[in-house]
């Protein structure tokens, strides 16, 4: 079986710094027909378990610990029984969301996580949160960026735990040395490329 991307999009809410805001959250969905893992747990069990249909999730992986990215996860958890990985430096942005639980496996960079025979590779990407970590996945020739890099440029930096320099570093080093055809797929909002993000970062 060939791995493949599924999607779905849920909406919800985002607070932080005492303000919420209205969003609405990509679901990512990789692997093949018998197993699969989930890229960030927005607002909604029942939207991800819908994607996931009857795989086998291997894991829950977290781009970074704002609450609309990790509010569901622990439910998820308990749902499909599989692992939360989140890089351990989002550990202050996950305690607000989640004070008596924690994740499971610390993320690092250069970690490979294998599902349905292909392989995503982790990428910390500073910047918009300091644990915050992006998943290229060389043979479906994708990368997926949380809120690190967006459609129209780099992902929010004007709030608590966030640095607008780091972020665009962290772009130029990570993202920007992938191929040029490297689909985005973001954590809000339309897919772009690394060509169509390149002239402004």
């Amino acid at each position: 079986m060939t791995a493949r991307v599924d999607h779905a999009v849920v909406s919800g809410t985002f607070s932080l710094d005492g303000e919420t805001f209205d969003v609405d959250n990509n679901i990512w969905v990789v692997g093949d027909d018998a197993e699969c893992v989930v890229i960030d747990a927005p607002h909604d069990v029942d939207a991800i378990l819908a994607v996931v249909g009857d795989r086998t999730v291997k894991a829950i992986l977290c781009t970074h610990a704002h609450d609309d990215h990790v509010r569901v996860a622990p439910a998820l958890r308990a749902a499909v029984r599989a692992p939360i990985l989140l890089h351990p430096d989002d550990r202050p942005l996950w305690e607000l969301t989640h004070t008596d639980e924690l994740w499971d496996v610390d993320l690092a960079d250069g970690q490979e996580i294998t599902v349905g025979g292909t392989t995503l590779v982790a990428l910390h990407t500073p910047g918009h949160a300091p644990g915050a970590v992006c998943f290229h996945a060389p043979d479906l020739g994708c990368v997926f960026t949380g809120d690190t890099l967006f459609q129209g440029g780099p992902g929010a930096t004007g709030r608590s735990f966030s640095d607008a320099d780091q972020i665009r570093d962290s772009i130029r080093a990570r993202l920007l040395t992938l191929p040029d055809d490297t689909v985005v797929h973001t954590g809000h909002g339309d897919d772009t490329t690394i060509a169509a993000e390149r002239p402004g970062i």
